[in-house]
């Protein structure tokens, strides 16, 4: 009499590429080879500098994919269960391994041009080496290729809130899929708050999601340049979109971040005039 074949316990690391043809897959085909049950995990990065406002709305995307992940491999007979976790890929994988048994690793990610994880070329790595001598798959899954939605990028201080912004944001949003994040730089973005950008913030998303529009919003380094690129490197983005004040009034202008940025970011910058004279000693 034949012994049964022991389960073994799968982890599974991605976060926008959960529920990706190509990740969905790789499960199954590993399920074909024996008994598993999955532990799908979607982490969640934190910015570089600042802070993210509305945290609970990224939580709560990067856990409708989990669900989707784990609803499809239950539709597939796999057994799995999964969660969010704050701080990226390195962190939560460290603290699910401290937590269960794990076997094996898939982690998925997008291509190498627009990986976060991927551009960070420290996070595969230290995984695989977190791995240890569990078996460790990466799959690359072009979901936005696939999906069409774009990932773009707005950065808007004092202006966040100006027509001319939201209406471009609105004409974009239904040019095709897309979610948004907006990053308002502040002077000061490791200190307690800053009441009137998140204000702004707040006011700008409330606008947006009301709209049915996806949004999100954080605070950021306080050089516009820096904060954007920070977030290029942190995240999938496709698209830029920058808001200043109009001409010399604006000092983002003035310190050339609107062409640095086309020359730096590797991906479409377009840059919107606010309809608002800048006030005395405006930043953007």
């Amino acid at each position: 009499m034949s012994e049964t074949e022991p389960t073994k316990h799968v982890l599974v690391v991605a976060n926008e590429t959960l529920a990706g043809d190509e990740l969905v897959d790789a499960v199954r085909t590993r399920a074909e080879q024996g008994p598993i049950r999955t532990v799908v995990i979607a982490p969640v990065n934190e910015p570089s500098a600042g802070y993210v406002v509305y945290r609970n709305s990224r939580r709560a995307s990067a856990g409708r994919r989990v669900d989707k992940m784990v609803a499809a491999l239950r539709a597939a007979g796999i057994p799995a269960h999964g969660d969010v976790f704050e701080g990226g890929p390195i962190a939560a994988v460290q603290d699910v391994l401290a937590l269960e048994d794990v076997d094996e690793l898939i982690v998925s990610t997008h291509p190498q041009q627009t990986s976060g994880w991927l551009r960070k070329k420290n996070v595969l790595a230290e995984l695989r080496r977190l791995a240890g001598d569990r078996p460790f798959q990466h799959v690359v899954s072009d979901v936005a290729a696939r999906t069409g939605q774009a990932n773009v990028l707005v950065v808007a201080n004092e202006t966040v809130l100006g027509d001319r912004l939201l209406a471009r944001i609105r004409q974009r949003a239904a040019e095709g899929p897309a979610g948004f994040l907006i990053v308002c730089p502040q002077s000061d973005p490791d200190q307690g708050g800053h009441p009137e950008a998140e204000r702004r913030l707040r006011a700008a998303l409330t606008v947006l999601r009301d709209e049915g529009i996806e949004a999100h919003g954080q605070i950021a380094h306080p050089d516009p340049y820096t904060a954007t690129m920070q977030v290029i490197d942190d995240e999938r983005v496709d698209e830029v979109i920058i808001s200043t004040f109009p001409g010399e009034r604006s000092g983002w202008l003035r310190r050339d971040v609107v062409e640095r940025l086309r020359k730096d970011a590797g991906v479409p910058v377009e840059h919107v005039v606010a309809d608002v004279p800048a006030p005395a000693g405006a930043g953007t």
